[in-house]
């Protein structure tokens, strides 16, 4: 069983790489370009509104069934898989509409505050907190008893 566990976190990870490498194959973002550019004096790119938010939910939906899948495999707690894809969830529910101003305003409120709000609406940063988070907790339950 643990041997399977951690397959599966494996099997997570290896997903999260592959959203990130395939990301210019299956998401509509035309940003993409423009943010690993570095002469930032390009023009602001053309896109739709509508494939692009369709785009980044698409995105949010794999990070998080894989983030999901990362926290429950290495907890093994329904309870805290469902707290942590909730962090997620309001994580980028506060950035994703922020990000979408950024686009709108064509980041005139900043270069590098829109390129960070963006960096977590597309990436699952929050894991990085999330499961450090968890392990402490773990830790803490474990020397109370």
């Amino acid at each position: 069983m643990k041997i399977l566990n951690w397959f599966l976190v494996i099997m997570g990870i290896v997903g999260l790489v592959a959203v990130r490498i395939m990301e210019d194959k299956i998401f509509y973002d035309p940003f993409l370009d423009y943010f690993h550019v570095a002469n930032k004096d390009i023009p602001f790119p053309a896109f739709s509104w509508g494939p692009l938010i369709i785009g980044h939910l698409f995105r949010f939906i794999l990070n998080l069934f894989f983030s999901c899948l990362i926290i429950h495999c290495l907890f093994r707690n329904k309870q805290w898989t469902i707290q942590g894809g909730l962090l997620i969830i309001i994580v980028f529910a506060i950035t994703f509409p922020i990000y979408l101003y950024c686009i709108h305003d064509k980041f005139e409120v900043g270069y590098l505050f829109s390129f960070y709000m963006r960096r977590f609406v597309i990436q699952p940063l929050i894991l990085l907190l999330i499961v450090p988070m968890f392990y402490y907790r773990k830790q803490v339950l474990v020397n109370k008893s």
